[in-house]
């Protein structure tokens, strides 16, 4: 009985080893495979890393060649917007002021527009719009009283002898002083603006106690008001120039009573940089 159970012991003992050798290579064959996949999946890793970072590279390319081209639609936008258009033969406004001008003339009496030839007319429009609404010209007493025009880079504004002076008189109307007022906060509003005051007579011959002649009125009418404007307003003494034209310049023959009222006027000569200058009055307004 014994020698029967001892052989049949030993088959089963050996059956039990050869089954766990085999699940052993099994699971060391599939270790191996597990290991070759981690390797190739490793490599196709980096290799997907590799095309992905040519790939951002790529973004990065374009989206700097994207930032490039938006500087210089940029660039070329403010050149566009600062390009220079001829105003008479030397005055020049950029493209942005030209709007602005546009956005004025809008606003400006269709009759007087019509009347606007040429760049230079529509500017000169423009800036004395602006120019009288920053002045509030509704107070005076007529619509000649006050002129403004535009001579190549140089503002005019001419105003009535009657609103800052009595007759044959150099002292300035207490009543002038708000009009003056607003002319300094024009003056004062752009330090760059150099502005001289001129004096202008009619043809009629005046000799007194205190004026010589028109050329003596003229200048000592100028002076008076640059004193005014340093001493009162606050205006750089070198920022201003007195001058007297006499009646050598009028605007009209002295040949009757209204005409000679013309010629008897002060002009504020305004020396500014057109683009800033109209910018400024445009501003002002569309701020309101």
């Amino acid at each position: 009985m014994r020698k029967f159970i001892i052989p049949v012991v030993a088959i089963s003992l050996l059956a039990t080893s050869c089954v766990s050798k085999k699940k052993y290579v099994a699971l060391e064959n599939q270790y191996i495979n597990t290991k070759g996949n981690l390797q190739k999946t490793t490599l196709e890793k980096e290799a997907l890393e590799g095309k992905f970072a040519k790939i951002e590279n790529r973004v990065a390319d374009y989206n700097e060649k994207i930032n490039s081209l938006k500087s210089d639609n940029s660039s070329l936008q403010d050149a566009n917007d600062v390009k220079l258009d001829m105003v008479g033969k030397t005055a020049v406004i950029s493209n942005k002021t030209r709007e602005r001008m546009r956005e004025t003339l809008a606003k400006v009496d269709p009759a007087l527009l019509s009347e606007a030839k040429t760049l230079k007319d529509s500017l000169n429009l423009a800036i004395a719009y602006n120019l009288k609404n920053k002045i509030n010209s509704s107070d005076l007493t007529d619509s000649d009283d006050l002129n403004i025009d535009i001579d190549q880079t140089v503002v005019m504004i001419s105003v009535s002898d009657k609103l800052l002076f009595n007759n044959a008189s150099y002292r300035v109307k207490s009543g002038a002083y708000g009009l003056i007022e607003k002319l300094a906060a024009v003056i004062k509003s752009e330090p760059s603006m150099d502005v001289m005051i001129e004096g202008h007579t009619d043809s009629r011959t005046i000799n007194n106690a205190v004026v010589q002649d028109n050329w003596d009125l003229s200048v000592k009418r100028a002076t008076s008001i640059v004193r005014l404007l340093e001493s009162k307003y606050n205006i750089e003494g070198s920022r201003l120039i007195a001058a007297g034209r006499g009646s050598t310049m009028p605007l009209v023959e002295n040949t009757t009573n209204a005409n000679r009222a013309k010629n008897r006027r002060t002009r504020i000569v305004i020396l500014p940089n057109l683009d800033k200058f109209f910018a400024l009055l445009a501003d002002d307004q569309l701020s309101e």
